[in-house]
């Protein structure tokens, strides 16, 4: 058997590097540059007023003064002539600062008889103009290459008139159960059938993580079903769910070995999900998880994570922090564990940890409250509440 962090270490290694695509701007949150982005104008692209008001000369705007208004310039309308000495035009927020000016009085500040204004407050110095080119101009790098995208990129992007760039195409996820006692949800169960729930997760999972995920179905139990299913994976990562044991209908390896897969570990030293393994098949790596419902859960946050992620351009194995139990654990063995767990904000201002009563492989529903894993090293001792123990964050 394979250790954890060897485990992590070896998907980490197979991974490759996937072609780059191109995505409109209102699809870009969460999407990974390969290369940089420049701005392909200047904003603003010229002077413009931060407040209604007029347009002058700072020069001519001392308190008391009568100036003649000579036009308007609303925003999208500039004003074309030029300001002279005594003269003042209109403008509105966003409005193009007319040649001449270096100053807007604020509304508030004059008093309008018919087109002339009189300035009733002292004007100290020039001022609510904005430069051209406060923000950025044209040629600026906006957003480095490799910078995952957030909300507001695409925004700042369209500011720079540019509508689609060039991103880290996402990892294609390609998943499928494999069992003949499975059924999908809303069927009738015969005498030994199970609805079968796994994938819901595990898609949910990978598209969170920065994946397209893509449930092929259920496999029989036999070698050809399963090597059909391998076969139409269109996939950067395949992950069969189940069959991955030794009993008399586990096909899984059998079928993937069969097609000339290459498996690089088979078991891992791991509590839950021991029979999780990794491999390669043609151009696409494959990840199996035991089908228990909490085996292939954690392992898919222990394993599949980082894989995804990897693909994906966004580096990181699953978040860990401290917590204080609150109540006992046993010593551990030899497999390394995780237990699910709920973690909340204590009354220290750290988190609390407190693990669920039934940490049997086979149970989805402690998976509703819990939120993290408690990680139990290898030969680790008994703990008492108050202890500080890793946790791993589930969502």
């Amino acid at each position: 058997m394979i250790s954890v962090d060897d485990a992590i270490a070896t998907i980490l290694d197979a991974t490759f590097s996937l072609e780059a695509e191109t995505v409109s701007i209102a699809d870009c949150v969460g999407r990974i540059t390969v290369s940089n982005i420049m701005a392909r104008l200047t904003q603003p692209p010229f002077a413009a007023s931060a407040m209604d008001g007029y347009a002058v000369r700072i020069e001519d705007a001392g308190e008391g003064a009568v100036l003649k208004v000579i036009g308007e310039a609303p925003a999208g309308s500039p004003f074309h002539g030029l300001i002279g000495k005594g003269e003042a035009v209109r403008i509105f927020t966003g409005g193009v600062v007319p040649n001449g000016a270096d100053h807007i009085v604020i509304q508030e500040d004059v008093a309008r008889a018919d087109d002339e204004i009189i300035i009733n407050e002292p004007q100290k110095n020039a001022r609510n103009i904005r430069k051209a080119g406060i923000d950025f101009r044209e040629g600026d790098v906006l957003v480095k290459s490799g910078t995952q995208l957030h909300e507001v990129h695409g925004s700042i992007l369209a500011a720079a008139n540019i509508l689609e760039i060039s991103v880290k195409r996402r990892p294609r996820i390609a998943i499928f159960s494999n069992g003949d006692e499975l059924v999908e949800p809303g069927s009738s169960l015969k005498p030994g059938e199970i609805v079968n729930s796994n994938h819901y997760a595990l898609c949910a999972m990978a598209k969170s993580w920065g994946g397209v995920a893509t449930y092929l179905g259920c496999a029989a139990d036999n070698e050809a079903a399963i090597r059909a299913h391998f076969e139409r994976a269109r996939a950067d990562v395949i992950v069969p769910v189940g069959g991955a044991s030794v009993g008399d209908y586990d096909y899984v390896k059998t079928a993937f070995s069969s097609l000339g897969g290459e498996v690089f570990f088979e078991k891992i030293a791991v509590r839950p999900g021991k029979p999780t393994w990794f491999g390669k098949l043609g151009n696409a790596l494959v990840l199996g998880l035991p089908g228990n419902p909490a085996s292939a859960i954690v392992t898919a946050a222990l394993f599949l994570q980082p894989l995804v992620r990897r693909f994906a351009g966004v580096e990181g194995v699953a978040e860990t922090t401290n917590a204080r139990l609150t109540n006992e654990l046993p010593a551990n063995g030899q497999r390394e564990t995780y237990m699910r767990a709920i973690a909340k904000k204590g009354s220290h201002g750290g988190y609390e940890v407190t693990p669920v009563t039934n940490q049997d492989s086979s149970l989805l529903s402690p998976f509703s409250n819990a939120n993290t894993l408690i990680r139990r090293p290898v030969s680790a001792p008994a703990l008492k509440a108050g202890d500080v123990v890793e946790v791993v964050s589930l969502r």
